[in-house]
């Protein structure tokens, strides 16, 4: 009998990564629950721009309280109508949704063995799927582990053309309080991903 084909080692620093990208898009989907408020209160940060934003929101999510931050994340996201933010690439890239940056994105998902979850009626080009969709690459999710070109092609083409602009937003919008907090963390970690990328590329 064959044993099975071994997995590609996955580094301290590539699951943080996953870890982290994951946990963005957890915020995102949905307002947290107190375990998550509790975990997120126990979050400690370097010096680093990133480590301080962790430090921020660890702060702000120490005071908050789910009802709370519920109420926040449906003035954000759902609103009468439409929420404060449009959280979707579509959106941010031509002022539409569901336009070409969603199909080219449907484009790589289907290359990637990836598939939208039947309970999702969201457009795969949220901000939270996305974060998780890089998260699942990053340590293998979609049946292999991404190479670091495939990371960055996927990065450049569906996040990094307009994640940081949406961060800046969420830390800007008039309802944002604990999402602000987020949007700061989002936005310093994009940085760190960009510069990243750019110098594997050298």
């Amino acid at each position: 009998m064959n044993a099975p084909a071994a997995l590609p080692e996955i580094s301290e620093e590539d699951r943080l990564r996953a870890d982290l990208y994951n946990y963005l898009g957890l915020l995102l989907v949905g307002p947290p629950d107190q375990m998550l408020l509790d975990q997120t209160a126990a979050l400690s940060g370097d010096a680093s721009n990133l480590g301080q934003a962790i430090q921020g929101l660890s702060r702000v999510a120490k005071v908050t309280k789910p009802k709370a931050v519920q109420s926040e994340f449906n003035a954000l996201f759902i609103g009468l109508g439409r929420g404060e933010l449009l959280p979707y690439a579509s959106y941010y890239l031509t002022g539409f949704l569901n336009e070409k940056p969603l199909a080219n994105l449907r484009a790589t998902m289907a290359n990637f063995g990836m598939a939208r979850a039947e309970d999702v009626f969201e457009p795969e080009d949220n901000i939270a799927s996305l974060m998780e969709m890089m998260a699942g690459m990053i340590v293998g999710r979609f049946g292999r582990v991404a190479t670091v070109q495939e990371q960055h092609e996927f990065f450049s083409a569906h996040i990094g053309t307009w994640a940081a602009h949406y961060f800046a937003d969420l830390q800007a919008a008039k309802t944002s309080v604990f999402y602000a907090s987020v949007g700061a963390v989002g936005a310093a970690f994009m940085d760190i991903e960009r510069e990243a990328f750019r110098m594997t590329a050298n």
